[in-house]
């Protein structure tokens, strides 16, 4: 049995929503709310993207019947960005109408830095005309982001701040972890400053002690921002975080393409693979 099969078994919740709503339920049992992850990512083909566009529809749909705690996430380059940028906000456009219809929520994921300013460009647009409706991940590694926190801050946006887990050059990102997690705070303080209600997700006790005393020096409540991990690490951790009064969301992928997903995010970059195969002996 090989990595990737065996890391997809356990950080995958299926093939399909009939799959992944039952542990969606499971976890919103437990006072955890869920991001739905459809996997797939650069799609080429228009018809592709069309029926992918129709799967988030179904989905958004899928979660206002079935009455679960949960938003989705969505990568543009599924919708067709490498196709065509307008034929990519149209599909986008399409899906927050449907959204603000059922009043969910969708964040746009962050890819490789090649598409960080055509994403934030859309997220801007989008973030106009749909508001709460829709929010933006930004990847704490990038050099640019000192520049991108303050702007989105700026605007009041629903930001997700993760450390970045694509491989980088030096010249686009940092590279030691120290000093990642320095930005990571200098970004979470700014966010908590200036947004209604900030997304910090990893899994760094580090992090989240920081976070954790901050937020009490600073008399800022524990409804105020969220912690976000990823679905088959560290539930405990997230049940005891909602039964100790913090929001508490986990991303749950699934979905045919979960290959591709684990070859650029874990097998591209060896700290990948280590991050999760510490974290997975973690409570």
């Amino acid at each position: 049995m090989n990595l990737p099969f065996v890391l997809a078994k356990r950080f995958v919740a299926g093939e399909s929503f009939e799959d992944a709503e039952p542990k969606v339920k499971k976890l919103n049992d437990k006072k955890i709310k869920v991001t739905l992850d459809l996997l797939g990512e650069n799609v080429k083909d228009k018809k592709m993207a069309d029926e992918t566009v129709e799967k988030y529809l179904k989905l958004l749909k899928s979660i206002h019947s079935s009455q679960i705690d949960s938003t989705i996430s969505i990568k543009l380059t599924m919708m067709g960005l490498d196709i065509d940028e307008n034929y990519c906000r149209d599909n986008l456009f399409r899906l927050l109408e449907q959204a603000k219809k059922l009043d969910q929520f969708v964040r746009i994921d962050m890819e490789g830095s090649d598409y960080t300013q055509v994403t934030i460009d859309l997220f801007r647009e989008a973030f106009h005309s749909y508001g709460n409706h829709v929010g933006i991940v930004i990847q704490a590694y990038l050099h640019r982001t000192k520049d991108d926190i303050p702007d989105l801050a700026g605007i009041g946006a629903d930001v997700r701040l993760c450390k970045g887990a694509y491989k980088e050059p030096e010249q686009i990102a940092l590279q030691q972890m120290p000093a990642i997690r320095e930005a990571f705070k200098e970004y979470v303080k700014i966010l908590l400053e200036k947004t209604p209600y900030p997304r910090i997700a990893t899994h760094d006790d580090e992090l989240i002690d920081w976070v954790n005393g901050y937020t009490e020096d600073n008399n800022i409540g524990r409804e105020r921002y969220e912690f976000q991990m990823l679905y088959g690490l560290r539930e405990e951790t997230m049940a005891r975080f909602a039964e100790n009064g913090y929001n508490a969301r986990i991303y749950v992928p699934y979905g045919t393409m979960w290959l591709p997903y684990f070859k650029r995010r874990l097998m591209e970059r060896k700290e990948n693979i280590w991050f999760v195969l510490s974290t997975m002996f973690k409570n």
